[in-house]
């Protein structure tokens, strides 16, 4: 479970100063990641034993990584995904958790804090790690009279926020274009964001540049088109100066927005506005206390108040030395030096500040960025380079020796390098080019080994090499042990992989498997080959019963449903029971689910050979469905793009044509050329064993989608050396079979499994293939990942030469798949639910938050 659920507490005016138990009171203020960071460092320290914790949060929830939240609204992460601390880590470290309970006074002298349910709660150490709120712009419109914004108005700081902006961006009808206000890092992931709703975009940025903190105006200005290219629309150095808004008859403002208007009387008609315009310090808290507040609530080295020793300020609220930090590095340094300090392990840890190097993706373009974006100093060293055609810009700014500064965008190779050198002041080569480029002969690859052990492996959570190493030191052997430890790679996930080399490094090789990484799914601990067995013996054939008799203590685990539903139907056929839970919304409708909320209809067109009275029954089909485009796919079919979710059971009935399965984890399609009978190149019908291949083989349940093609000579017409099977016919009416290509971003040349002489054997080897493939490959795992995993040997040795004698029973199993096969709509059966096919719901419906 990951949102906590409010826990109500007795209303309480005065109490001892002594902790019942001997143990110091620690209030902590704020559930977020820097207040909940100390509490870690605190409790690693020996904290248990000297405190009882209670922690207070705003939000009703456990604590999460709020700079992921730009990835649940783009939906690459679910919520449950950046949760960081579930209700049972409270419980287990003896936290008292008061979530949705907002503290809204603070006595010093009485030595209290004071919460909106009336509650007065005592403390002896406080820790003050209330983050950061989103700044309003004072903009006409913006803020209504009650303080509230206006309907369709969003800011953008908190899961609630994120919540809001799925659910309208979803729900209401007719919505087409958003505003994003604010060009920084949080406006451009918003952006990026609402695109996936299908919105268009603008950023409206009152700054010339995008993201002005960190870059230059020349490394701005190749975001710019960069982010343009993307189809958002940016507006550089506009200044709103009002957010319409609805008016009845006589004028007066009803409160939805419709429009922004600039300074220069230019409007903008929107459905929607993003507010994203930066952070403020949340310091009422202090203000109320009668603490020094500047910027922020100002601290000492040992991050307590100037004003009571103790009262300590931890992370985005804190001004230390004039600086208030909005990145997450200071805020884990400040964390470690406040724990030292309050636990007494280090009385002398002191924190001097933090310098600040950043490295992510931005809207799909890498940045790394650290210090000075522009020199300022006449004797300042400038090593710069643009591509902007390329969008790739990258400079260095030396001062007496030393790297000072440093941007990178599009391509952030060697950012690692220059992080080592900023953070610590290492001496450069003579030869500053380097520090961009490897120029001359590549060069060698700095080893873990020669990392110094304060080299910080990740910038979000703050852990270095060090730690890593000492982590493993420790006992933790294996690396998801050591990522949940350290917090390593919990982030962007952007270091998984050095801090992997690390810890093989400091394991001396002697690394220990995570149990679990074998699990097929993570809610039942067999690896696939057991869970398979147990499943067959105990003729399990629903979901529900796999985790009855197989999970620990019987409870469901809602990531593994899909893949054990894929399982079962691989190993069931129609005799699997399902269960509506265990599928995604694509299987759920048998159409592929695009951005705006409509679906694609791709009808199976075998071998990419139809007839004139095919493509008149398409044809009539979209005009009768007014569908917005028609495409011919790379896998030679045509796909009717948007579809309405409730015209899909019509669409399908009109076309008579079985589905092409590309919304599926399945089989898909066999990619064909013309083959001899008509190209002069041709040595192999092409076109017939194609369709053969995919009538026989259509839909078959999968961990990963299937595409195959078939060539009639070895020039590859139809790219069949790239894909999961391929077949390429030579002289002598011979065949070869190629398996686990991949065409994507990474292109992956298939393995030569065999060379036969018969279309008859290319189909019995290409089942065999992929019954082994549907019985072995992980969850998801394509086949060129699987075959590379397995080996060629070992796959050509059990298809081919049947060294493990189990030929026959892939070729039954599979047959048994191909008798059970029903397409999904050539046979169609009522709506499963009432509701299968009705889209008056939102297509995103989040959790509501349980509270008592």
């Amino acid at each position: 479970m990951t949102i906590t659920e409010h826990t109500a507490v007795p209303a309480q005016r005065t109490a001892d100063r002594t902790a019942v138990s001997g143990r110091e009171r620690l209030v902590v203020v704020g559930n977020g990641m820097a207040g909940i960071r100390a509490v870690e460092e605190i409790l690693t320290r020996g904290g248990a034993d000297l405190f009882e914790v209670t922690v207070f949060g705003d939000e009703p929830y456990g604590n999460y990584n709020r700079i992921l939240l730009s990835n649940v609204l783009a939906g690459s992460d679910t919520e449950d995904e950046i949760f960081l601390n579930p209700l049972e880590w409270y419980t287990a470290n003896d936290v008292r958790l008061r979530a949705g309970v907002r503290i809204t006074g603070l006595d010093r002298y009485a030595r209290v804090v004071l919460a909106d349910d009336g509650t007065a709660t005592p403390y002896d150490k406080l820790i003050i790690a209330t983050g950061s709120r989103s700044f309003i712009p004072p903009i006409k419109g913006l803020v209504g009279p009650d303080g509230a914004l206006p309907a369709g108005v969003f800011a953008f700081r908190t899961i609630d926020d994120c919540r809001s902006m799925i659910s309208f961006a979803t729900a209401t009808p007719g919505q087409r274009t958003a505003a994003v206000i604010g060009g920084g890092l949080l406006g451009l992931e918003a952006a990026r964001g609402l695109q996936t709703y299908g919105l268009r975009v603008h950023i409206i940025d009152a700054a010339p540049t995008l993201m002005s903190q960190q870059l230059c105006a020349e490394a701005g200005e190749i975001l710019r088109r960069g982010v343009e290219d993307l189809g958002i629309t940016v507006h550089p150095g506009a200044r709103t100066a009002q957010i319409l808004l609805t008016e009845d008859e006589a004028g007066n403002p009803l409160g939805r927005a419709v429009g922004l208007e600039f300074a220069d009387g230019t409007t903008v008609d929107v459905d929607m506005i993003v507010v994203a315009a930066g952070i403020r310090p949340n310091v009422d808290l202090g203000v109320r206390g009668g603490l020094t507040v500047e910027r922020g609530i100002v601290t000492d080295d040992q991050l307590r108040s100037v004003d009571d020793p103790d009262i300590y300020v931890v992370g985005e609220c804190a001004q230390h030395r004039g600086q208030v930090y909005g990145l997450v590095a200071p805020l884990w340094e400040q964390a470690t030096v406040l724990a030292e300090h309050i636990t007494g392990t280090n009385l002398d840890a002191a924190y001097h500040g933090s310098k600040t190097a950043t490295k992510l993706k931005v809207a799909g373009m890498a940045v790394a960025a650290m210090g000075l974006k522009e020199p300022e100093h006449p004797d300042d060293e400038v090593v710069r380079f643009a591509e902007p055609g390329r969008g790739v810009y990258k400079n260095v700014i030396i001062r007496d020796g030393k790297l000072v500064g440093a941007t990178l965008l599009g391509d952030t190779a060697k950012s690692a390098s220059l992080i080592q050198a900023f953070d610590r002041g290492l001496p450069l080569p003579d030869e500053r080019l380097e520090l961009l480029f490897d120029i001359g002969l590549p060069a060698a690859a700095v080893g873990v080994a020669e990392m110094a052990d304060d080299a910080q492996v990740c910038n979000c959570n703050g852990v270095s090499k060090g730690k890593i190493a000492a982590c493993v030191r420790d006992g933790v052997k294996t690396v998801p042990g050591v990522m949940a430890a350290t917090r390593a790679g919990k982030g962007c996930g952007s270091c998984k992989t050095l801090v992997r080399e690390i810890v093989e490094w400091a394991a001396d090789g002697d690394v220990e498997e995570d149990p679990s990484a074998n699990w097929y799914v993570p809610g039942v601990p067999m690896d696939k080959p057991t869970l398979l067995a147990e499943i067959r013996a105990r003729g399990l054939r629903s979901v529900s019963a796999v985790f009855a008799e197989l999970a620990p203590g019987g409870k469901e685990e809602a990531a593994s449903k899909m893949a054990l539903t894929s399982l079962l139907r691989i190993v069931w056929g129609s005799d699997f029971v399902d269960e509506r839970d265990g599928r995604f919304i694509n299987d759920r409708v048998h159409a592929n689910i695009q951005k705006d909320g409509t679906f694609s209809v791709v009808p199976q067109i075998a071998g990419g050979v139809t007839s004139p009275a095919e493509l008149r029954r398409i044809a009539e089909v979209a005009e009768k469905y007014d569908v917005p485009m028609v495409k011919i796919t790379g896998g030679q079919r045509i796909d009717l793009l948007g579809v309405r979710k409730e015209d899909l059971p019509k669409v399908w009935a009109d076309l008579d044509m079985p589905s092409g399965h590309a919304y599926g984890k399945s089989f898909r399609t066999v990619k064909t050329c013309v083959g001899k009978d008509f190209c002069r190149f041709g040595v192999g019908d092409s076109t017939a064993l194609g369709i053969a291949i995919e009538n026989r083989y259509k839909g078959l349940e999968s961990p990963g989608k299937l595409k195959l093609a078939v060539n009639g000579c070895p020039r590859n017409c139809a790219e069949g050396l790239i894909k999961d099977v391929g077949v390429v016919g030579i002289d002598g009416g011979r065949w070869e079979i190629y398996i686990g290509g991949a065409g994507g971003a990474h292109v992956r040349k298939g393995d030569l499994l065999a060379t036969v002489d018969s279309p008859q054997e290319v189909i019995t080897l290409t089942g065999r293939f992929l019954q082994y493939y549907r019985e072995n490959a992980k969850w998801l795992e394509r086949t060129y990942t699987f075959v590379p995993r397995v080996g060629i040997e070992k796959i050509r040795a059990v298809v081919v030469d049947d060294a493990e004698g189990i030929a026959a029973e892939l070729d039954a199993r599979i047959q048994e798949s191909i008798d059970a096969y029903r397409d999904p709509w050539l046979e169609r059966d009522q709506p499963a639910t009432p509701g299968q096919f009705r889209t008056s719901l939102p297509l995103v419906t989040l959790p509501q938050v349980p509270v008592r």
